[in-house]
């Protein structure tokens, strides 16, 4: 598929990233009455785990590069952007494994990949032509992962906090936070910054109109 536009969300866990992206495709969605956007979650491409025992699984560094099969989101960014849709994985969190399920995605103008480490990925970066770091305090993230997990994972903030001290923080500061150096706009305040959305909205819209026309 020719004049396809590929946006990066990068940023630490819980910093916004997906309100900024969700925001900007129901927006859009709004205003573009039967265009779409292709989204695709790096979360969803944690390596599948089925050989661990759930004890062993929930010992996994998630915040490593190593957590992500890399290799897979690539290939289903270039079928997309070649015009083929593609099954995305989808990943339980509660089992800390790799669903059997999976979800259709079709191809589409324009594209939006969001994650931790999706500036962290040489591979990954000449794919996209617009790169996004979503700059938040990391307190402010700490918090919103510990209400997240808790409500939508079943765990408790005993755990959310030991995993956060324990390699979150870490992770950030050795792969994360270096990533912010590919970035072509850096956002604060994730989904809530209005001036960002409507910068990345502008770039958006046209290829949209477009296609509508």
């Amino acid at each position: 598929m020719s004049d396809v536009l590929t946006i990066a969300i990068a940023g630490a866990s819980a910093s916004g990233k997906t309100l900024l992206a969700s925001t900007i495709v129901d927006e859009l969605t709004k205003e573009c009455p039967g265009q779409s956007i292709a989204v695709l979650r790096e979360d969803m491409y944690y390596r599948d785990q089925t050989h661990l025992s759930v004890e062993q699984r929930e010992l996994t560094n998630y915040d490593h590069p190593d957590a992500f099969e890399h290799t897979l989101l690539l290939e289903q960014l270039r079928r997309l952007k070649a015009g083929l849709a593609v099954e995305s994985p989808i990943y339980d969190f509660t089992d800390h494994n790799r669903s059997s399920d999976t979800r259709a995605v079709k191809p589409a103008k324009v594209i939006l990949v969001e994650g931790i480490l999706v500036l962290g990925d040489q591979s990954l970066l000449p794919e996209f032509d617009i790169k996004v770091f979503v700059d938040t305090a990391l307190d402010i993230c700490l918090l919103r992962r510990i209400q997240r997990d808790v409500k939508d994972r079943g765990r408790n903030i005993e755990s959310v906090a030991e995993q956060y001290h324990a390699t979150v923080r870490p992770m950030y500061f050795e792969y994360i936070a270096p990533s912010r150096a590919y970035a072509d706009v850096v956002v604060t305040n994730g989904g809530m910054n209005r001036v960002a959305i409507d910068m990345i909205k502008s770039r958006i819209k046209p290829l949209l109109m477009e296609q509508a026309s």
